[in-house]
């Protein structure tokens, strides 16, 4: 044996273990003049294939990781990484050779490591997405005061004391059931307009006759059921134009009765035309509400749909009872109050919006629980006040007590909140109570119905208050 037996790659003869039999060419040694060698590998470097084993690997990963930090940055797990790579089209024979590791997921794993995590805010939207409709707002705001000027027209031909209950009890049905078909008949709307038309088309009706039952049971037959009727019929067609959207085709029906209300203080129209014009607007609401029904039923149905529940709807028809209740009583001490806060439902409607838009805008500007918590306050404060602000002039003007109004319309707009959001049962239980509360007090003393509504909506508003700050105070509700 006179050279070198290689067990490995000869390369530089530094990094090979190799067996050497070396004959004695002027090297001392104690008298053999045969020796084994023992070349040892240097600890430090590592078989090819692993990461570094060839200049250049480093180097190679470190400007793959500036290439691919962005991407990088904000995965949450070395898969993610290696889902990338591949997506790149780096291929097991190029990890190998270009960057010296033995696999996707080693690669994945150093790259993962060198680059930070980053977690970047979402851009924010180029438009609100919770941008109300001014106009629209405005006009629903009107719309829910106009039919008011039917008793304007009406009073003086029909005396309405015999049957004043039945008008309560009716649109308080009507009330009530509006509510619970509009919820349930949006839920539908998610679906398909098709499908919400279905819901309208069966519960509208059903509602008028279960308010107009009601009403005659009370009253008996005669022109005051013919009334109670008509009442009841328009609520049904103006909830179904107000859930589809046709805001505008609902005030042209009104239009007659508006002229003619408006007429009065220079121009007696005598009784037919007291009585004929609202039945016009009536006929109108009606057939407005008959052909955008029919309009629905023209889509196409939504397939594999399933229906929700009615008990979801309950809630909301349970508030609008209760609400009903509250504004009648507040009615009954001071009737302009009524007009007053069904006017405010504008502007109410366009505040939820509001608070949507600012409460979306909170979260991408906050990075903390107790930051977000403070500015949801704020913004709660803020719309609240909004709210209340124009209702506190307008009740002197009309002569009204401020604290029952402000306590009511404070009661009113925190349980709207509640329920843009989902929350359905608290305020429906809290109003609930208010209005049994100031029921059962105003039957016992009925000349103390601003103490009534001071002692319940005072509660019930501090109630709902606290509710909508703990709630919406909470990131996940606004998800």
């Amino acid at each position: 044996m006179s050279g070198p037996i290689a067990l490995g790659p000869d390369v530089g003869r530094e990094d090979t273990l190799s067996l050497r039999l070396l004959k004695d060419r002027g090297v001392p040694h104690d008298g053999d003049d045969r020796t084994l060698v023992l070349r040892v590998p240097d600890t430090d470097a590592t078989r090819p294939g692993e990461a570094g084993s060839r200049p250049g690997y480093d180097g190679a990963v470190d400007r793959l990781a500036a290439d691919l930090a962005d991407s990088i940055g904000p995965a949450v797990h070395p898969y993610e990484v290696a889902a990338l790579l591949e997506s790149q089209g780096l291929t097991a024979e190029v990890i190998r050779e270009r960057y010296g590791h033995p696999d996707l997921f080693t690669l994945a794993t150093v790259l993962y490591e060198k680059i930070p995590r980053t977690f970047p805010e979402p851009a924010a939207p180029a438009t609100d997405p919770w941008r109300p409709d001014h106009v629209r707002c405005a006009l629903r705001g009107v719309l829910f005061a106009l039919p008011g000027l039917a008793y304007v027209l009406i009073g003086q031909v029909w005396d309405p004391n015999g049957g004043a209950y039945a008008l309560v009890l009716a649109g308080l049905i009507s009330w009530a059931w509006g509510q619970a078909l509009s919820h349930r008949a949006y839920l539908r709307m998610a679906t398909g307009r098709r499908e919400a038309g279905r819901t309208l088309l069966l519960g509208a009706p059903v509602g008028a006759a279960v308010a107009v039952a009601a009403g005659v049971v009370l009253t008996g037959r005669g022109p005051m059921a013919l009334f109670v009727a008509g009442q009841s019929l328009y609520l049904a067609s103006a909830g179904v134009l107000l859930v589809l959207g046709e805001e505008l085709v609902l005030l042209a029906a009104l239009l007659p009765m508006v002229v003619g209300a408006a007429a009065l203080p220079w121009w007696e129209p005598g009784t037919p035309l007291r009585i004929g014009l609202p039945l016009l607007s009536l006929v109108g609401a009606a057939a407005a509400a008959g052909r955008a029904l029919r309009s629905t039923l023209t889509e196409q149905p939504a397939a594999g749909t399933g229906r929700p529940g009615l008990l979801r709807s309950l809630p909301y028809g349970l508030f609008g009872l209760a609400a009903g209740v509250l504004v009648m009583l507040e009615g009954r001490h001071h009737p302009y109050a009524v007009v007053m806060l069904s006017l405010s439902m504008g502007p109410a409607e366009w505040l939820l919006y509001r608070y949507r838009g600012m409460s979306a805008a909170a979260l991408r500007a906050t990075s903390t629980l107790p930051a977000f918590r403070r500015r949801s306050a704020g913004i709660i404060t803020l719309c609240l006040l909004g709210y209340l602000l124009p209702i506190l002039p307008a009740t002197l003007i009309i002569g009204a007590e401020p604290g029952p109004v402000l306590l009511l319309a404070t009661t009113l707009w925190t349980a709207l909140l509640l329920q843009a959001f989902g929350v359905a049962w608290p305020p429906a239980a809290v109003c609930l109570a208010a209005a049994c509360g100031a029921g059962a007090l105003t039957f016992l003393h009925p000349s103390a119905v601003p103490v009534a509504l001071v002692l319940s909506c005072g509660p019930a508003a501090a109630v709902l208050v606290i509710c909508a700050l703990s709630v919406l105070g909470r990131p996940a509700a606004h998800a």
